[in-house]
This record gives C-alpha cells, sequence and structure tokens, in this order.
C-alpha cells in the first residue's frame, strides 16, 4: 500500500517537497504522483524564482507543479509567501522607502495567491519570522514595516485567497523554549486581534543522533489555541559513511515522527523534504557533511526509513473520525 493511501485512513495529509528539475524523472515524478497526497514547491514560488528581475515574472516552475498536482488529485501548498532570505537582488540592493517597500510586498502576495487561489489549499504566508531568543526576526521587512507586515500579509492573502488555509512556518520550534514560546505568543496576538491565521507549520530538519524532541507536546501547545498544525518540512540528516546501523536509526526518526504527528488531531499533515537523496536540498559534500536525508536513496529506491513511516501509519489506531 502506498503512503498516500496509509496516511489517508487517518485524515493525515502525506506530503513532498518537489522541484521542476525533479519531475523531469521518470521515477521521481512516479514516486511524487503514487506515494504522496500532497505537494510543495521547494523552490519554485520563492521570490528570486518568481521575479528575478523586477517586473519580469516567470511561472514556469510553479505552473508545472501546480499542473502535477491538478493531475494527480494532490493538495497544493504554496510556500513561502513572505520570507527573508531568497530575494532577488534588485529587491535587497534596491534601497526603497518603507512605503515602497509595503507596496512591493503587497504587490508580491496578492499576485502568487490570485494566480492559484483555487489551486493551492494552505499558504505558508510568513517563514521563518521568529529569532532564536523569541524576538522578532530583524528580517528587511520587520525593519521596513515593523511587526504588523505580519499581520498586513496574512490579511492580504485572506482577502485574495478566501479559501485557503494560512500558516506560519518556523523552524527550531519544535520543543519548550524562548523561540517556541516567542511563536506561541505571535500566533496568540494575531488570533486575539482577529488576524486569519489558521495554523503553524513546524519544520523538522533533524540530525540523525540528536535527541527527538517532545514534539507532540509542542503541537498540542499550538492546538490549545485552536489552530492547526502541520509537520511541512522533515528530513533526517546523517554523516557519512552510511550504515545498516545509520539507515535504521533514520528509520527509527521517520517513524517517531509519524506517531507524533498521530497522536495529535490537530495535526493535519506531514510533508518530507524530497524525494530522494538524489534531489536533496542537501547533498553530500557541498553545504554541509551532512546528507541522505530522505525516504529513498540516489536510485530512487527505498529506504528503510520509507518502510518506518509505512509501518507507523499501518500500526496505528484509526477511530470512527478517522484518527
Amino acid at each position: 500500500m502506498t503512503l498516500r493511501d496509509l496516511a489517508a485512513r487517518h485524515g493525515l495529509g502525506l506530503g513532498a517537497a518537489l522541484t521542476e528539475r525533479g519531475l523531469a524523472v521518470p521515477r521521481y515524478r512516479e514516486l511524487a504522483a503514487t506515494e504522496f497526497s500532497s505537494v510543495t514547491p521547494e523552490n519554485a514560488m520563492k521570490w528570486d524564482h518568481v521575479e528575478r528581475e523586477r517586473h519580469t515574472r516567470t511561472w514556469d516552475g510553479a505552473d508545472a507543479i501546480a499542473r502535477f498536482a491538478v493531475q494527480h488529485c494532490q493538495e497544493l501548498r504554496g510556500h513561502p509567501l513572505v520570507w527573508h532570505d531568497q530575494l532577488p537582488h534588485w529587491l535587497t540592493e534596491g534601497h526603497f522607502t518603507p512605503a515602497e517597500l509595503t507596496a512591493l510586498l503587497r504587490t508580491h502576495v496578492t499576485t502568487l495567491t490570485r494566480r492559484y487561489a483555487g489551486t493551492v489549499t494552505a499558504w505558508d504566508v510568513v517563514n521563518e519570522p521568529v529569532e532564536d531568543d523569541g524576538s522578532p526576526r530583524r528580517t528587511l521587512w520587520h525593519e521596513a514595516l515593523g511587526p504588523d507586515y505580519i499581520a498586513h500579509a496574512l490579511a492580504w492573502a485572506h482577502v485574495t485567497d478566501p479559501e485557503a488555509r494560512l500558516y506560519i512556518n518556523e523552524f527550531n520550534a519544535l520543543e519548550e523554549g524562548p523561540k517556541a514560546k516567542g511563536l506561541h505568543d505571535l500566533a496568540a496576538s494575531l488570533l486575539n486581534r482577529g488576524i486569519p491565521l489558521h495554523g503553524i507549520g513546524f519544520q523538522c530538519h533533524l540530525l540523525l543522533g540528536q535527541k527527538m524532541p517532545d514534539l507532540a507536546r509542542t503541537l498540542n501547545r499550538f492546538a490549545e489555541l485552536g489552530l492547526e498544525v502541520a509537520v511541512t518540512e522533515l528530513s533526517v540528516r546523517m554523516l557519512p559513511p552510511v550504515t545498516p546501523a545509520k539507515l535504521a536509526a533514520q528509520a527509527a526518526t521517520y517513524r517517531a515522527v509519524v506517531e507524533e504527528c498521530l497522536a495529535v488531531p490537530a495535526c493535519t499533515g506531514l510533508t518530507v523534504w524530497g524525494i530522494g537523496d538524489a534531489d536533496s536540498w542537501v547533498p553530500q559534500g557541498s553545504r554541509s557533511p551532512y546528507g541522505t536525508p530522505t525516504l529513498y536513496d540516489d536510485a530512487y529506491r527505498p529506504k528503510p526509513a520509507r518502510e518506518s513511516m509505512a509501518r507507523a501509519l499501518g500500526a496505528a489506531e484509526i477511530t470512527a473520525c478517522g484518527r
């Protein structure tokens, strides 16, 4: 049984981050279509991909992934509308006034949400807005627009795409600490003000051997605010050499994350970041000594991690409500 089918028995969306380059590989395309019920463009919707040159927008990559989702009856997660990274040089070096940056950001948010309204089911509206100490991240947007850039972006997205679920997506917030508290306080403040926020996405880019965070406890804390929660970016990296013992430990970590998500009724989805090690965002020996983080190897053969996820989904109890 596919991972997609196993997850569906629990009412859980199981997703993967895709690249347009990967979709040209037959085995990659087959796995993306059959194993997952949702897809996220890994890079194709980021500002430096959509508008590398000012006033010249390129939609080929994002459109290809959107078409793929429609063709295979998958949900499409938009990622991200507002981020401090992967911005085009004309924007970061343009010396724009705060009023000009506000207009540029609003145009960017509304252009993307309008183009994919009715196709995207959930947007990562703001990506990584909190520092490790829990304070607002000092980004181009925060410095020019103040902390309310988050509320503005959520409101703009909601007006243009009122049916989509709107998320804040964050990393390093998997267990109690200053960053998780800052994110919780931010979400509570937005909700108290009536800002359209529907969920929090948690990035889980884990290193093999690190202590497994108490993910279910964290997810439940945010669910108590009335929010959906999702594991939006899951990978488990290891140092070379790859050994059977390391692959088994990687598999155990993947299984643990699935079990933590299934233990929280408000956890609506889980997305792995990439299909196989051949297309991973952390190719061995480039930006990091860590690598081999995905469910499939360089030849797109299933690793123990894929089978451990299948066992976790198959073994979990299904309630009358699907969970």
